[in-house]
């Protein structure tokens, strides 16, 4: 009995421990950061790069080691000048795990370094890992951003620039096409 006591004590303490050290991270985590994601997107047959990223992390003051914020891909040379997304993240045994709401994927950044003025480490989008390193900025105002990768969360899908269709606003115009982002390879080089 005392054996068992004692295991389940260690349990609890590394349970502990580990969800004290995903709080921590999280802490760090809030705010706005900015730099080089090494991100890309396949649109129409041709890979546009991100010349900057910044990502808000928001930490939801119930569940602190998780929230919600923004990510914003900047583009130049691109049929639009941002790709912007909401964002929810969880921080779960020192991995942070984003997922984009609009785009409906999931990313995981792992074997990173953050301090309070800058993070740099790996994103893995399910094909590969990527270096990435951004730094801590000033929170944007984010209301300017009037397309959060869809004009409407259940319509069609449309960028800065973008229109719905040729026809112009009409409910029956099909979407364009929409732009896959990508972490580190072009599109053409994934399995």
């Amino acid at each position: 009995m005392k054996k068992l006591y004692t295991l389940m004590m260690m349990a609890v303490m590394v349970l502990t421990f580990t969800s004290c050290e995903d709080e921590m991270i999280a802490d760090t985590l809030e705010g706005t950061w900015s730099g080089n994601m090494y991100v890309s997107s396949y649109y129409q047959g041709h890979d546009y790069y991100a010349t900057k990223t910044e990502i808000t992390f928001n930490i939801d003051p119930f569940r602190f080691t998780r929230g919600s914020g923004y990510w914003v891909d900047y583009y130049s040379g691109a049929p639009w000048d941002y790709v912007a997304n909401h964002i929810d993240w969880h921080v779960e045994d020192g991995n942070i795990y984003v997922y984009f709401r609009e785009d409906d994927t999931s990313v995981v950044i792992s074997d990173y370094h953050l301090s309070d003025s800058h993070f740099t480490g790996f994103i893995a989008d399910g094909y590969n890992d990527v270096h990435f390193s951004l730094y801590h900025t000033y929170s944007p105002n984010w209301e300017k951003y009037d397309n959060w990768g869809y004009d409407d969360w259940d319509d069609d899908c449309y960028y800065a620039r973008q229109t719905r269709g040729a026809e112009g606003n009409d409910s029956t115009a099909t979407a364009p096409e929409k732009p896959i982002r990508q972490f580190g390879k072009k599109a053409t080089e994934l399995p």
